[in-house]
């Protein structure tokens, strides 16, 4: 059974720093490009970040010189750096594998609030 579980999320004030992370099954990570995407009340879920199985990276011009994928290909993990925080960064954050180019596989979500 694949699972993606996220932690990290919480609350940060404006201009604070939170690292998230997403444990996959290892069974599809190799093979995964790896995204974040994020919902925020009365939004759609919107794109974030991604990073290829090969490294390469791709971000929402919303977050571009604020937030940096990486990936641990020992740990099978994701991660997503979120520096200069601001309040409309404020939504529950998701991990998404996509398995060899056609699969998709959610985690649950993590809250992340941004707020004095």
């Amino acid at each position: 059974q694949v699972q993606l579980v996220e932690s990290g999320g919480g609350l940060v004030q404006p201009g604070g720093s939170l690292r998230l992370s997403c444990a996959c099954s290892r069974s599809i990570f190799d093979d995964s490009a790896m995204g974040w995407y994020r919902q925020a009340p009365r939004n759609q879920r919107e794109f974030v970040a991604l990073i290829t199985n090969s490294g390469s990276t791709n971000y929402a011009d919303a977050v571009k010189g604020r937030f940096t994928i990486s990936r641990d290909n020992a740990k099978n993990t994701v991660y997503l750096q979120m520096n200069s925080l601001k309040p409309e960064d404020t939504a529950v954050y998701y991990c998404k594998a996509k398995y060899r180019n056609a699969f998709n596989y959610w985690g649950q979500g993590t809250q992340v609030t941004v707020s004095s």
